[in-house]
């Protein structure tokens, strides 16, 4: 039975992975930030089964910013394979708190990689979250793994920063560690904060009532977005291969935020119609049909759904402003990655269309909020 150690296992990213690792017969272990209220919400459907916990999946305290917290574990589990998902990922966030954003995502990976170094773990196999915020300015469309980087933010240079540190062990050390330089991929557990899953829960909460409106900032800024649980499998698919290398996970394709709101509050029953520009620009109600909405998910108030459809929304509302406070100091306008990499080494493609990861986002949110208002 193999051993994997995830870091950032109750994100997004560490859940799916640990659903997918376990399904392969691995023994896995996470770690997690102490906290004064639960923050496991993710793994919970794990965490709660006692077939799995304490058998096949173990959790362990720990941090990044702590060198002898990351040996000792090391040198208790004794991993085959490593995950390294923790981070202080949030971009807009990374201008707000810069020197701790660098403690996790830059110098957190080099204490892990001088950690394997100083335990011994020699067969190991590192792998490292990198992001496409790495092009940041981008200098190449599409991007690719030979594309020159230009972050925009604390967060692409602390990224950027872990990203060579991975490389350079690699060629001094001959670690087995790879960066997979993966582009927006998201799902019904995104956190709420992130510009998608806010998008798509607002509207949800819209549809119920429970909320007027939503505000966004550059709704022209255009990301290449993909399904997370296919990107966790990729992770995986990187650490076995036959050598350590860097790729690209991507769909290949790149919508804009203003598509992304317009497709989720289409699949409700809501048209949106823009008026003004820039800091004053709004989406207005042009049509709404919550119907559709309904139909999404098959909604019948003796299904015990404690909100009901909102019967107030009425062509002419608004219910999209602009905040500026939203506004990136400096912006990443356009990324789009190009996987031909993985799709050639390592057989990986990504599946979920765009329309579709939408649709399967702003449905869950629908059922979330109904039943349990947010």
């Amino acid at each position: 039975m193999k051993k994997a150690l995830i870091t950032g296992i109750t994100g997004q990213d560490g859940s799916y992975l640990t659903e997918i690792l376990l399904e392969k017969g691995y023994e896995v272990h996470g770690i997690i930030r102490r906290s004064s209220s639960f923050n496991t919400g993710r793994i919970d459907h794990l965490y709660g089964n006692r077939d799995i916990l304490n058998k096949n999946l173990f959790l362990h305290y720990g941090d990044l910013v702590d060198t002898s917290n990351l040996n000792r574990l090391l040198e208790k589990i004794e991993p085959d394979e490593i995950y390294n998902l923790a981070a202080q990922s949030h971009v807009k966030v990374s201008f707000e708190l810069p020197d701790y954003t660098g403690q996790v995502d830059a110098l957190g990976t080099l204490r892990f990689l001088d950690a394997i170094r100083e335990v011994g773990l020699k067969q190991v196999k590192f792998y490292q979250a990198s992001t496409s915020e790495l092009y940041g300015k981008v200098q190449e469309v599409p991007q690719t793994e030979k594309t020159p980087f230009y972050p925009r933010s604390p967060y692409g240079v602390a990224k950027l920063y872990g990203y060579w540190i991975i490389v350079n062990y690699r060629e001094a050390y001959n670690i087995f560690a790879s960066n997979g330089i993966l582009f927006n991929h998201e799902s019904s557990r995104r956190g709420e904060t992130f510009v998608t899953r806010k998008i798509t829960r607002a509207a949800a909460r819209i549809a119920a009532g429970l909320q007027k409106t939503l505000a966004l900032g550059n709704l022209d800024a255009k990301r290449d977005w993909g399904y997370a649980p296919e990107y966790c499998e990729g992770m995986w698919k990187i650490l076995q291969h036959s050598s350590a290398e860097d790729f690209v996970l991507a769909t290949g394709e790149t919508h804009s935020i203003r598509e992304f709101a317009e497709l989720t509050f289409k699949e409700i029953g809501i048209e949106i119609e823009w008026k003004g520009s820039e800091e004053n620009e709004k989406g207005i109600i042009k049509k709404a049909d919550l119907e559709k909405a309904k139909s999404l998910i098959n909604y019948k108030k003796s299904d015990g759904y404690r909100f009901e459809f909102s019967s107030e929304l009425k062509a002419g509302d608004t219910i999209i402003i602009i905040d500026p406070n939203y506004y990136r100091p400096t912006e990443v306008d356009l990324l789009i990655g190009n996987p031909a990499k993985a799709e050639k080494l390592l057989g990986w493609k990504a599946k979920t269309k765009f329309s579709d990861l939408v649709k399967l986002m702003i449905k869950a949110d629908l059922e979330k909020v109904l039943m349990r208002g947010y």
